[in-house]
């Protein structure tokens, strides 16, 4: 797929609030009904890259199989946004990348120090972009950019640098905030349960680019491998947090936030059910802003793994702040 075809495409997210709404496929569109029969939504499948699917819902074969025939995928999401189905991975027949990523061993740990070097560069961007720093958060930023992910030499030392990046950054960009600590699913507070949810759109946004070509999303090469777990993904998602960081500190900025919005729950901060397609929202809309950035970045990703092209020749990925 070109960047023009990618352009013309859609990315489309429902939010089903109704335990019987029903997906259903007429005339090239695709048509959610909700309880009553009534149409809610109506999208040519002709103009459809990926379609989200927030909730319970009812989905005829004859949708899968136009799924297939018009090449998007389906993905169905809980309410708590965990990814329960997955339908049209496009290019799952692209043996000869498969074969290319299970022999890739010796430039698999580049990959791995590239990726977090990204993203420890879009971390000093963003820091970069705050005004008012004090000059002890001057000297935290300063510490930043002493660190070198591509000097590192086995696995546990790029990991070692990639947490003390985290250090760094999370208390400074988020100092008014309320800022504790990051703890990735424990939603033990609000921000991290937002950020949680942020990157979770992120992370399906982007398996739905790597669907394109047909990657071994399994197959990681800086997250090792792991039962059910999508090492890949993991990986590709690094340089593109700052997308979700970024929009948590706006959101706090525009005081966009409400306390009153979430509840607690064995000791978990959780979404209230009627707010969720708000916050939703809020992080879908800066990830699709960046579409044609990380399509054209999963594209040359894939281009420079099949031609085995030159170290400094891999895509990048720069964050454009606030200004």
């Amino acid at each position: 797929m070109s960047l023009p075809d990618f352009k013309y495409k859609q990315c489309i997210f429902y939010f089903s609030s109704h335990e019987k709404v029903k997906l259903k496929f007429k005339i090239d569109n695709i048509v959610i009904e909700d309880e009553n029969g009534k149409t809610v939504l109506q999208h040519s499948c002709h103009r459809l890259f990926v379609l989200f699917i927030i909730g319970n819902v009812t989905i005829t074969n004859v949708v899968l199989q136009k799924a297939k025939k018009f090449g998007f995928p389906v993905l169905l999401l809980s309410h708590n946004f965990r990814l329960d189905g997955y339908f049209n991975n496009r290019a799952e027949g692209n043996f000869l990348l498969r074969k290319k990523q299970y022999n890739a061993e010796e430039k698999n740990f580049f990959i791995a120090r590239q990726l977090v070097a990204q993203k420890i560069k879009n971390q000093i961007a963003l820091l970069k972009d705050i005004r008012y720093n004090t000059t002890s958060e001057k000297q935290s930023t300063n510490r930043l950019t002493l660190l070198h992910p591509e000097s590192a030499k086995k696995s546990k030392e790029l990991l070692g640098i990639e947490g003390n990046a985290s250090k760094i950054f999370f208390p400074i960009y988020f100092r008014k905030a309320n800022w504790t600590r990051r703890e990735p699913r424990t939603k033990r507070d609000i921000n991290n349960l937002l950020l949680d949810i942020g990157y979770t759109y992120l992370f399906h946004f982007i398996e739905a680019m790597t669907a394109i070509y047909g990657f071994d999303v399994y197959c990681g090469v800086y997250h090792t491998f792991f039962y059910e777990r999508k090492s890949l993904i993991c990986d590709l998602v690094e340089p593109f947090r700052c997308i979700i960081d970024l929009r948590l500190r706006k959101a706090h900025n525009l005081k966009q936030i409400d306390e009153n919005d979430f509840f607690q729950k064995n000791g978990q901060f959780q979404l209230s059910y009627k707010k969720q397609s708000i916050y939703t929202t809020m992080f879908l809309k800066d990830i699709l802003s960046y579409k044609e950035d990380i399509f054209l970045y999963i594209q040359n990703y894939y281009r420079w793994f099949m031609k085995d092209k030159p170290m400094e020749q891999f895509p990048v990925f720069q964050i454009k702040g606030e200004k």
